[in-house]
């Protein structure tokens, strides 16, 4: 079984990863050509619209390529998560038929009039196609991100004792459950900087070539400027973020900062090497070296420079004095409520409608704690804690840097030296790859750290799964790498060829 459980985390891992190569490109980028669009309609420029062709083009190629990653994910919930899609399909199925009934539809409908639509309709019909296809594509992140912050947060719902699976209570609530805007926020503010550093980077090389200059200038700055206003942004959807994760994902925050036993006034590792030798419970040193901003865990968490910011330790075994329950005493009550669900069920095929009741009520008193009655040991409530840090460490570090490279980028653009300065186009191009990482360490940390839940607190990962062999999910997983390879490859391939061509290029 456990088997089973890595091979589909790993296959599930492997897709979504592929995948969100192509999404934040998707995202960025239609909002980058729509604005270049609108002042090639304002002005009546037609090297504006050289631009936005140019960039349309681009942008085609990944929404095209990146289709495929997108629509083989939500099938996987169906053969690899069966057992997942059973229990909370009746949640977690409604933002994802609406995500392909409205936001799909909508943008691949208006994407052919973007494309193809140039000499055949009007400048403001075409325009506002282009920003369709742009709310389209933002849409479709808005009802997967919906669904995805329900996994981190589940709202709205109730568990039917009869079918053994939870439902939908209040639609709304999933929709404005607070880590999904969040999340959502911060996601598409990361679609859009991915976009910018594309724009800026290829820029950079046309610039270092000392090919198409005009054009080349012209999208720097649009880009720039786009990609500075949102790195700003980032950041506060990043603090909120972080905030939420501090109130409803505490085990995932202490991960993240690499905090085994907390405390007040609690300070933030700007950057440190974990031992890796320390375990749960020891007395060894959490760091071989690091350095800590003094109380900024405490307030960025909290908003409050006393509050008490719970560790590892305390989160496992539990703190009486700061009212933090132990794992070993929710697993205790998961096991309660398993059992009650269990005589529950007994009683009500023996038609014993007293017992039925009697086990219902002890069910409705632990059912909460229910997930944690599958977990074998109270340190199984941790995730990962190395990849976690890590990986949120690096994302922070990375989202700094864009921020500043925007900034300077656009200074020695409008004062017209951008392109004298090869040191910092080179660095622009080069941090392109910067951005994919940022982004798939972001999904790193947003995932890695909620384990051991498919749904926090309530339903572990080795539950959701579906009855398969082993064999069945590696032959799938090794179809998979080398499908998603071959299309990452025929990107590159297909963009590079495109960029060489220039501006001018068919």
């Amino acid at each position: 079984m456990e088997h089973i459980v890595d091979l589909s985390r790993a296959q599930f891992a492997l897709t979504a990863l592929y995948h969100w190569l192509f999404v934040p490109l998707t995202l960025g980028l239609s909002f980058i050509i729509a604005i270049m669009e609108t002042i090639y309609v304002k002005t009546g420029n037609k090297e504006w619209k050289k631009l936005t062709r140019f960039w349309m083009t681009l942008f085609g190629i990944n929404f095209a390529i990146g289709l495929a990653t997108g629509i083989i994910m939500e099938f996987e919930f169906g053969t690899n998560w069966s057992n997942y899609s059973w229990i909370v399909g009746d949640i977690f199925g409604a933002p994802l038929a609406i995500e392909g009934l409205m936001a799909f539809f909508l943008e691949s409908t208006f994407f052919a009039i973007m494309f193809f639509g140039w000499d055949k309709v009007s400048k403001k019909t075409h325009l506002l196609s282009t920003w369709l296809v742009a709310i389209g594509s933002n849409l479709s992140a808005l009802w997967i991100l919906v669904a995805n912050g329900w996994m981190q947060h589940p709202v709205g719902m109730k568990f039917n004792v009869d079918r053994a699976r939870f439902e939908m209570e209040n639609f709304f609530n999933v929709l404005f459950n607070p880590i999904a805007v969040s999340k959502f926020l911060h996601t598409i503010s990361s679609g859009y900087v991915m976009g910018s550093l594309f724009v800026v980077g290829i820029s950079s090389w046309y610039l270092l070539k000392k090919k198409d200059i005009l054009f080349a200038k012209r999208s720097i700055i649009v880009a720039s400027s786009f990609g500075l206003l949102v790195s700003i942004f980032l950041i506060f959807t990043g603090d909120q973020s972080a905030h939420l994760v501090a109130l409803r994902q505490p085990t995932k925050l202490a991960a993240m900062e690499g905090l085994y036993n907390g405390d007040r006034r609690e300070g933030i590792v700007a950057i440190g090497q974990l031992n890796p030798e320390k375990k749960i419970g020891d007395n060894k040193n959490t760091f071989l070296w690091d350095i800590k901003i003094p109380y900024a865990l405490s307030f960025l968490g909290f908003r409050n420079i006393n509050a008490f910011v719970p560790g590892i330790d305390n989160l496992v075994y539990g703190d009486k004095k700061m009212g933090i329950e132990s794992a070993q005493n929710k697993i205790k009550k998961g096991k309660i409520a398993i059992k009650s669900l269990l005589q529950y069920k007994n009683a009500k095929q023996a038609n014993d409608e007293l017992q039925a009741k009697s086990a219902l009520k002890t069910f409705r008193k632990y059912q909460n704690y229910m997930g944690y009655g599958y977990l074998k040991s109270p340190k199984d409530i941790i995730p990962p804690v190395a990849i976690t840090f890590y990986s949120f460490h690096i994302m922070v570090g990375l989202g700094t840097w864009f921020l500043i490279l925007f900034l300077f980028v656009l200074y020695f653009s409008m004062v017209g030296k951008i392109q004298t300065k090869r040191l910092l186009l080179k660095l622009a191009l080069f941090s392109i790859p910067l951005g994919y990482l940022a982004g798939e360490v972001g999904w790193i940390v947003a995932e890695v750290g909620r384990q051991p839940w498919a749904i926090q607190g309530m339903l572990p990962t080795s539950l959701a799964t579906s009855h398969l062999s082993d064999n069945s999910v590696i032959i799938t997983l090794a179809l998979f790498t080398i499908l998603f390879t071959a299309l990452l490859i025929a990107e590159i391939k297909i963009m590079l060829t495109q960029i060489k061509l220039g501006v001018e290029g068919e």
